[in-house]
């Protein structure tokens, strides 16, 4: 009892650092490339199209003016007869404005020009003004590139002398009258005026508040912002979009793009919660008897997941109940990282095999699963997804398939196997062969649709391919409702019970690179995490294991809110990763799963738990 209290105050304790820290996080507005500046441009490989073919809402040239003639260069010694300012920008914008019908995108969507004068304004702004002025459908007051100059600016009280569609670049620290306000286009500053911050961790408080109020200062101008000097990595284009700055300042083109572009599915605002369980932790530390074993595999949940689902749920899963946690090595035969297949082998047989194999080791041969092994024991078994049954992780603990997209195959094995239900999606791998008809004449019921679960009666079968549809567009509790009718219709058989529950999904969204979808499914999963809890807590006799074959996606968060459900994350990369999955149990021979250890531990630790209670 001591440590299961010391354990939840370790807990509560995190929980407000992390609600502490996450103060920091405003709501994200929708950012795209249009918010992006090109800091510098003509220091890129290819200037003006590097940035135009990423859509950047902002592009910075800097400018001399040397007989006559502006020049596009950082400082003189740069200087070249070809860099000129017609050359690389004003010629660029003009052919893309003819080619898009007076827009410089497709889309409309404006462009702005920031000019930084180097040389005086006296000598420069006529020749800016002058070769501008030659194409008054592109710069001109009703044109699509705003073109606003920066560096060696005039004084406010000279703006009104230059043409109304060049605007200026203001400065935080200068008080325009309401005619001078006219002419500035954006408000720019070096963000080393008001903080030191290195990309790294948080900008402090105080330094924040600096920022804030010179940006809402802008923003009630009517003004827009853009800051330099900043750092340039993810870490500072998330801050700057909490602060609410408008241009992202970026030597980085194509990363910041990445970024930018990446926001609809890298963000995720939740508006539906659940209350977690309150579990009563009945037999959770001791090594008494287990009659019954509900396995539940988050299909590519690795912690980031986990954290993910938690955040949105408002900073509570039930998973963060679970007292007992270790950590499974999920390494396949033949390779670093494994996939669903040869993953869930391992925990279905205990041998690890290659990737692509279902239900067979390295060689071929099959290897009976924990639902043919226990059956010497009389105990039934079901199996239950939120995706097609015939899909890896599942059939690998019925089939026997030398790969995992012989699903035909991998039905007709389910002729073969001791499972008594059998629920997800992939009713055309079982019709098309006739394997539901032998299934009837084996006295299975067949559902064909969710609706029809409280009326089947085991052994049954039931495929509803509409119903495993991802929560996104409208799956409702089938994990939940599935899991919970397992366990009503299994657990008055005095010899126990076996049951596997997959949150397929979770994997789906990882390798859709889509955050929304990855929480939504790890919420949808907990949920039936609670219902398993609920159930062992009820009967006192029965172990919850709670884990994954592999995470997916290197998925790492950047951001979010515990207070509001908000999550922002990025992506790695589209496919499995090699890191380490948790594994939580929970209820009696929970403490057995502590500790690190290969993913076939899972599988022997199940059947040493159930024989040693088996005469």
């Amino acid at each position: 009892m001591k440590f299961r209290k010391n354990n939840r105050a370790i807990r509560v304790w995190l929980s407000l650092w992390l609600l502490s820290a996450s103060v920091y996080a405003q709501p994200p507005g929708p950012y795209t490339t249009a918010q992006a500046h090109s800091h510098n441009d003509y220091e890129q490989k290819i200037p003006f199209w590097q940035a135009y073919h990423q859509h950047f809402g902002s592009i910075e040239a800097d400018v001399h003016a040397v007989n006559g003639t502006l020049y596009v260069a950082h400082d003189p010694s740069a200087i070249a007869g070809n860099r000129t300012l017609e050359a690389l920008y004003i010629q660029p914008l003009v052919q893309q404005v003819t080619e898009c019908k007076g827009a410089v995108y497709e889309d409309r969507q404006p462009l702005q020009l920031l000019i930084d004068l180097k040389t005086p304004a006296e000598q420069t702004l006529p020749l800016l003004v002058k070769q501008l002025a030659a194409h008054p459908a592109v710069f001109g007051e009703n044109g699509p590139v705003q073109v606003v100059v920066s560096g060696n600016m005039p004084k406010p009280e000279q703006f009104a002398s230059y043409p109304s569609w060049l605007k200026f670049d203001g400065r935080p620290d200068i008080t325009y009258t309401d005619e001078q306000l006219t002419h500035v286009g954006l408000v720019s500053q070096s963000f080393l005026t008001y903080s030191g911050w290195n990309g790294k961790g948080l900008i402090v408080k105080k330094e924040r508040a600096k920022l804030l109020a010179m940006i809402r200062k802008a923003h009630a101008q009517g003004k827009k912002v853009r800051l330099w000097a900043t750092p340039d990595n993810v870490n500072t284009w998330k801050a700057l979009i909490n602060l609410g700055v408008d241009f992202i300042n970026t030597d980085h083109i194509a990363e910041l793009a990445g970024f930018l572009n990446s926001r609809p599915t890298a963000e995720f605002q939740n508006t539906s919660f659940h209350t977690p369980y309150q579990p009563t932790y009945r037999n959770n530390d001791e090594r008494s008897r287990v009659r019954h074993v509900i396995l539940l595999i988050g299909d590519g949940m690795g912690l980031a997941q986990i954290y993910a689902g938690l955040t949105a749920n408002r900073g509570a899963l039930n998973l963060g109940q679970f007292l007992n946690i270790g950590f499974s090595k999920t390494s396949a035969a033949d390779t670093y990282i494994t996939d669903s297949a040869a993953g869930g082998t391992a925990m279905a047989t205990g041998s690890k095999t290659n990737n692509r194999y279902i239900g067979v080791d390295s060689t071929g041969a099959a290897l009976p699963a924990i639902p043919a092994l226990i059956r010497q024991w009389g105990m039934p078994s079901g199996i239950i997804t939120v995706g097609s049954v015939t899909d890896a992780t599942p059939a690998a603990f019925y089939a026997h398939q030398p790969d995992r997209a012989f699903e035909h195959e991998i039905a007709t094995d389910f002729l073969r196997s001791p499972v008594d239900i059998l629920i997800g999606g992939g009713y055309r791998f079982f019709n098309d062969r006739h394997v539901l008809d032998t299934l009837r004449q084996r006295h299975y019921q067949i559902g064909t649709t969710f609706g029809e679960l409280e009326t089947l009666k085991p052994p049954f079968v039931l495929l509803d391919d509409q119903a495993v549809g991802a929560v996104h567009k409208g799956r409702t509790s089938f994990l939940s409702d599935g899991l919970n009718k397992l366990i009503r219709e299994l657990k008055g058989r005095k010899e126990g019970f076996f049951i596997m529950a997959e949150g397929a999904q979770i994997d789906y969204g990882g390798h859709a690179r889509d955050l929304g979808y990855v929480a939504r499914e790890m919420v949808d999963f907990d949920r039936a995490i609670g219902e398993a809890m609920r159930f062992a807590d009820e009967n006192g006799e029965t172990l919850v294991i709670v884990t994954a074959d592999h995470e997916t996606g290197g998925l790492t968060l950047l951001d979010g809110d515990l207070k509001r459900g908000y999550v922002d994350g990025h992506f790695s990369t589209n496919d499995h990763t090699g890191v380490m999955v948790p594994v939580f149990a929970y209820g009696p021979h929970s403490l057995d799963f502590r500790g690190m250890y290969e993913n076939t531990a899972i599988h022997h630790k199940i059947m040493a738990i159930l024989k040693r209670y088996k005469k």
